[in-house]
């Protein structure tokens, strides 16, 4: 029996966050009421998670961030060249950010410990990636890794947030747009020689 209440608590705590993520990009000042009502639960369910706002937001930042350390492992990025990883990585946190944009766009006044964490894991991937790419040759041999982390995120958030894609629904094909990605991190847009 303990398995199914756990089971599902589960579920309601995703509904929950699923229909924050969807309630607070419409209306960042959206309330309790307002997101338990969206998710399909009492006001007292979602309190009984989440004990107040705060801590919502806090649920949410880490379960984002958790979601993109999982999209980086299913893409199992080192079983593949690191190009072909590199790749699937880059398309994978697309879709993950792409669902939790107001999350991952909008820091919480405090950051909790897992959150920090987790960042910390995911920069600990993007840099083992970046390093094996480098290895390979795909980077040149003197490119400064960290600058190249910071120039690949701002590449991934850029990539989401091109003017008009909004408009156009294959604009945000996360296939696309690695590539798009990937090809501007590694050619710039430098002419081809």
């Amino acid at each position: 029996m303990g398995r199914a209440l756990r089971a599902d608590a589960e579920r309601s705590v995703r509904a929950i966050l699923e229909a924050a993520e969807r309630v607070l990009a419409q209306d960042a000042g959206a309330s309790m009421e307002q997101i338990a009502e969206a998710a399909g639960l009492t006001r007292i369910t979602v309190h009984r998670r989440f004990a107040n706002r705060q801590a919502l937001l806090e649920a949410l930042a880490v379960s984002a961030k958790q979601q993109i350390i999982d999209a980086i492992e299913e893409a199992r990025p080192d079983s593949a060249p690191a190009l072909v990883a590199l790749y699937r990585v880059t398309a994978n946190v697309l879709r993950v950010k792409n669902t939790w944009r107001y999350t991952l766009s909008h820091a919480t006044a405090r950051t909790p410990a897992a959150a920090v964490a987790l960042w910390a894991e995911i920069d600990a991937h993007t840099m083992k990636l970046l390093t094996r790419a480098q290895g390979e040759g795909i980077l040149a041999p003197d490119a400064d890794l960290e600058w190249t982390r910071q120039v690949y995120y701002a590449l991934l958030n850029e990539a989401l947030n091109r003017p008009g894609a909004d408009q156009d629904p294959a604009a945000q094909d996360p296939d696309t747009l690695a590539a798009l990605v990937i090809d501007t991190l590694l050619h710039g847009a430098g002419p081809r020689g």
